[in-house]
């Protein structure tokens, strides 16, 4: 008997020692999982701070403004700036990428013990890294603005279409957004598609190793731009030189016709531009209202330019962006130009001319883009008016 109780008290002093153990050890399984977690947790936040981060940095913020959308997007994804402390550094100071494209986003808190404390105080400390960083597409110098387009844009028949130092960009999803076909030939820095690039071969691209695909959709870069107003009393088209102010039966040119720089507002009818015609005029801004269209003969000898100061300083044409449908159709001689943008939010714009602005300052921002024309376009138009369309790049987390 006394030797049962004394072996059962030697079981409960061994218990009594191994108890802690036994209980730590429990604890340090139990904490581990719960510091893993608490790990994925301090990574996944990093990581969307760093897309908040890049995201920012893309679109040419102060180091103050990407710091903040880092922090932000941190404790949106559960992470409390109160209990450590978030590091950005653009570009990063450590890893592969220190391109000035990219940005580093470090987190750092502390976790929290519970059984483990019974041996140590010292926190457990946490920290996660991410980098994000984008492509730089630049600025574009043809814009299909139609999302569900299935083409946006078309480079098609046997045209040729050369950007220098600009891009050509789809807003669409489809998976044709951005399609050269036939004959066609599209040489660019970059071809950018919210979608699909879709090439029979005429796809020629100077900077970018391939198209730019799935890309973020490019805001539209006139949508504050005002509608001109209607003014009175109506003009008519028949003097051999025109001044500004709204023509209510629609326009149309036939001989030898003069714009007086200003705006042209035009309603109730087309504009028309027949074969054989010769239509000059510096400083002017055509506004399309309603069902307005352009309808250009490719026998015309058509200069026209746009303002370089004022609202619509580089706006050449301009549809009426509650009018959709229709198409716009754009021809003429090579002698011809039209320098500055032609803007149809909501319709299609059909380029068929064999000529450009000068210098190359043609600009195509509309809802579908239906190229079959020979033009060369050039980037650098700031002097004529004409307003950058930039391009947004793809943000992307990298380390």
């Amino acid at each position: 008997m006394r030797g049962f109780l004394a072996a059962g008290g030697n079981v409960t002093i061994l218990f009594a020692v191994l108890l802690p153990v036994i209980v730590g050890g429990a604890g340090l399984g139990v904490e581990t999982t719960y510091w893993r977690y608490k790990q994925l947790q301090l990574q996944g936040a990093a990581d969307a701070a760093a897309y908040a981060a890049g995201v920012e940095k893309r679109s040419g913020s102060a180091a103050a403004t990407i710091t903040s959308a880092a922090t932000q997007a941190a404790q949106d994804n559960g992470y409390d700036p109160g209990v450590g402390t978030v590091q950005v550094n653009t570009p990063p100071t450590s890893g592969a990428l220190t391109s000035s494209n990219a940005v580093e986003v470090i987190l750092q808190e502390n976790a929290e013990r519970f059984f483990t404390a019974y041996f140590t105080s010292e926190p457990v400390h946490m920290r996660a890294r991410s980098v994000s960083t984008f492509t730089a597409s630049g600025a574009a110098c043809v814009l299909a603005l139609g999302v569900g387009a299935s083409p946006a844009l078309t480079v098609s028949g046997s045209a040729s279409m050369t950007t220098i130092g600009c891009n050509v960009m789809a807003n669409s999803i489809a998976a044709n957004a951005l399609t050269v076909q036939g004959s066609g030939y599209l040489s660019a820095p970059c071809v950018v598609s919210g979608g699909g690039v879709v090439s029979s071969g005429g796809l020629v691209l100077t900077s970018c190793a391939a198209p730019i695909t799935q890309a973020p959709r490019a805001a539209d870069p006139f949508a504050s731009l005002p509608a001109p107003a209607v003014t009175s009393p109506c003009r008519n088209d028949n003097p051999a030189v025109l001044s500004p102010g709204t023509y209510c039966n629609g326009m149309d040119l036939h001989g030898s016709t003069t714009l007086s720089p200003g705006t042209y507002v035009i309603q109730g009818g087309d504009l028309r531009i027949t074969g054989g015609a010769v239509v000059t005029g510096a400083g002017v801004t055509l506004y399309l209202k309603g069902g307005a269209r352009v309808s250009m003969n490719g026998n015309a000898v058509v200069n026209l330019s746009a303002p370089t100061t004022g609202t619509y300083a580089g706006i050449l044409f301009y549809g009426d962006r509650t009018s959709s449908g229709g198409s716009n159709t754009f021809s003429g001689t090579v002698g011809s130009q039209l320098t500055g943008t032609l803007y149809f939010p909501t319709q299609e714009v059909a380029y068929q001319g064999n000529f450009s602005g000068s210098s190359g300052c043609t600009r195509v921002v509309a809802n579908t883009v239906v190229w079959s024309g020979n033009t060369t376009v050039a980037s650098d138009c700031s002097s004529l008016g004409l307003a950058s369309v930039p391009i947004l790049g793809v943000v992307k987390v990298v380390e």
